[in-house]
């Protein structure tokens, strides 16, 4: 998978420093992955979860959460948000009109 793009994971590590190694990590996990639907996904990933056209991810023990679009097909992630969990709760993100 091609992951779009890398430099938002960097990104929103320095401003939340304790989430760095953990977004790293699923970095590298996906972009090496070949998945064709999100039960593979969840093979490697078993919280991630399809909510709308975004695929969620839980990322330090759900402290944060990655919202992406993944195109299976094309083998493309596109990192929409990256929140924390309190930010997610409020369901501001799901007003995009991608959902």
């Amino acid at each position: 998978m091609h992951v779009i793009s890398y430099r938002r994971l960097r990104e929103y590590s320095k401003k939340h420093g304790n989430c760095r190694e953990a977004l790293d990590s699923w970095y590298k996990i996906a972009s090496k992955a070949d998945w064709s639907n999100l039960v593979e996904v969840q093979s490697v990933f078993p919280t991630a979860e399809a909510v709308g056209n975004f695929t969620i991810f839980n990322i330090k023990g759900n402290n944060y959460r990655l919202i992406v679009s993944i195109d299976y097909e094309r083998q493309l992630i596109y990192i929409k948000y990256i929140l924390t969990h309190a930010e997610y709760d409020k369901d501001t993100w799901k007003n995009d009109s991608y959902f």
